[in-house]
């Protein structure tokens, strides 16, 4: 409803609006600095062909320009380029390990990913045992590259909680 209202409004007198910019006066060109005024009459003065020049068309760069023709089309999307000329293959899926939180409804997961559940298991796996569980056994066992395990063990710990002691006397004792 509001476009056809605004439509309506945009199209109000539309003839005699574009009439009165067409019989407008053509802009003139910008006034000149007084300094170069002068300057711009002596030349005309001492050189009188100048003027003849300015006011007349050359009729070989009227008919080289006629000549000229630009033919434009949009580019293609560099989407449409990549999806018809490669075909993405199948990826490789391996199940969810450890569905012991079952969060989310995971079917399946590309091979070389893990999900949130998986990297806290193996985080905290690592953290309890990380004689058992290396970076080596962690990438075996998840379908990863070796180096991203070991990024992920070294950058990323599990939440743990350290109850620090009171260092004075007079703090109240937990129960």
């Amino acid at each position: 409803m509001g476009a056809s209202v605004s439509r309506a409004i945009r199209n109000v007198n539309l003839e005699s609006r574009a009439e009165r910019e067409i019989s407008k006066m053509k802009p003139s060109p910008a006034p000149r600095h007084p300094s170069t005024k002068s300057l711009l009459q002596e030349q005309m003065s001492r050189y009188p062909e100048i003027k003849g020049e300015i006011a007349r068309k050359d009729d070989k760069l009227l008919s080289l320009l006629k000549d000229v023709y630009v033919d434009s089309k949009d580019p293609v999307s560099s989407v449409q380029v990549k999806d018809a000329g490669t075909r993405q293959e199948p990826k490789e899926f391996r199940l969810a390990k450890g569905r012991d939180f079952n969060m989310m409804n995971i079917k399946n997961i590309p091979k070389g990913k893990i999900s949130i559940v998986e990297a806290l298991t193996l985080l905290s796996n690592h953290k309890l045992y990380p004689e058992t569980w290396t970076a080596e056994k962690i990438a075996e066992e998840y379908y990863l590259e070796q180096k991203d395990v070991k990024s992920l063990l070294k950058y990323f710990v599990t939440f743990e909680v350290k109850v620090i002691p009171p260092e004075d006397k007079k703090a109240i004792p937990s129960k």
